[in-house]
């Protein structure tokens, strides 16, 4: 599956993969655990990065529309969050305090921002598959690329991914404890059958479209945030996400080489048996998450964009439990 540099040790290049998913996972707990931490880091930060990609990095970072729409628009996820999360105001005429989390129209961002990053990849499967069918070099000359059916399979797993996502008007925010201060966007309908039919996917999209750099944009940037959702941040999974994919395309945009010709640089197998299995995985999952979505719906007569349709699970049930 994967390929690494020659003269460089299996057990050195595991130890950087570690390295790469303990920094994330340690960033991401920084960014949502202290409130400046994460402004700085996905406002003020951005914009001194911006002005260097366009100006003294102009010549080594990546420029092409897909690598910048992930970036800014993961950035935007990761601030529109924020703002949900920390923003309260009082108004000026009744003396009443308002947040930005009990407004019903702000709880649409966050299902149009996840629809938006998983459209960005859909459309870059499908044209990974029509462009390079049979292998070529991308015409950027980042790498090469074995195009498919596994593209369109993926593609399709993808809109399904997409399809399924419900409940987000029952966003809440995570109180205050004397251990946990994040007050972190809790999401209590997305259960851990949509984020491993999530992670499938994108594994796959890394995988096909971005050969290269799936070791570590596929393999540790899907498991940080996936462990955290699991674990220290129950219920967060798509802030833990947006965070850990905007530090790292932020990093990845500022230090290319790294991931692209570096000595731990890690490079697949192109296998089309591979890529067939890894994308076949990805569509099977997506196609369970969508018939069990719709046994729900025909189960509950409820509305999963306008309700949440999973209230009768544990899961839900104990993410819930921890909201304000």
């Amino acid at each position: 599956m994967f390929v690494f540099s020659e003269g460089v040790s299996a057990l050195a290049v595991w130890g950087v993969w570690v390295l790469v998913f303990a920094a994330l996972f340690g960033l991401n707990e920084i960014t949502r655990r202290w409130k400046w931490m994460g402004f700085f880091a996905f406002f003020i930060l951005p914009i001194i990065l911006s002005a260097l990609w366009f100006t003294v990095l102009k010549d080594t970072t990546y420029t092409d529309w897909f690598h910048l729409a992930k970036v800014y628009s993961s950035t935007a996820g990761c601030l529109g969050f924020w703002l949900i999360r920390h923003v309260k105001m009082t108004n000026k005429k009744t003396g009443e305090e308002w947040r930005l989390a009990d407004k019903k129209w702000a709880l649409w961002f966050p299902p149009i921002i996840l629809s938006i990053n998983i459209l960005e990849a859909v459309i870059r499967d499908f044209e990974i598959g029509m462009n390079y069918w049979g292998g070529g070099v991308l015409t950027d000359g980042a790498m090469f690329v074995l195009g498919g059916p596994w593209n369109y399979m993926n593609g399709i797993a993808g809109i399904l991914n997409m399809i399924a996502i419900t409940g987000a008007m029952g966003i809440v925010i995570k109180r205050v404890t004397a251990k946990d201060g994040s007050r972190d966007m809790l999401w209590p309908d997305m259960l851990w059958f949509w984020i491993i039919s999530y992670d499938l996917w994108n594994f796959a999209y890394t995988y096909n479209c971005l050969p290269g750099h799936s070791w570590y944009c596929g393999f540790a940037l899907l498991l940080a945030p996936t462990l955290c959702a699991f674990t220290v941040g129950k219920g967060a999974w798509l802030q833990h996400r947006a965070h850990t994919l905007a530090l790292w395309c932020m990093f990845a945009q500022t230090f290319p080489a790294f991931i692209d010709t570096g000595k731990y640089a890690v490079n697949s197998s192109y296998d089309p048996t591979i890529y067939f299995i890894v994308s076949f995985l990805a569509l099977i999952s997506n196609v369970a998450l969508i018939i069990y979505m719709i046994y729900k719906i025909a189960k509950t007569k409820k509305n999963p964009y306008l309700e949440e349709l999973y209230t009768d699970l544990k899961g839900y049930q104990a993410i819930k439990a921890l909201a304000e």
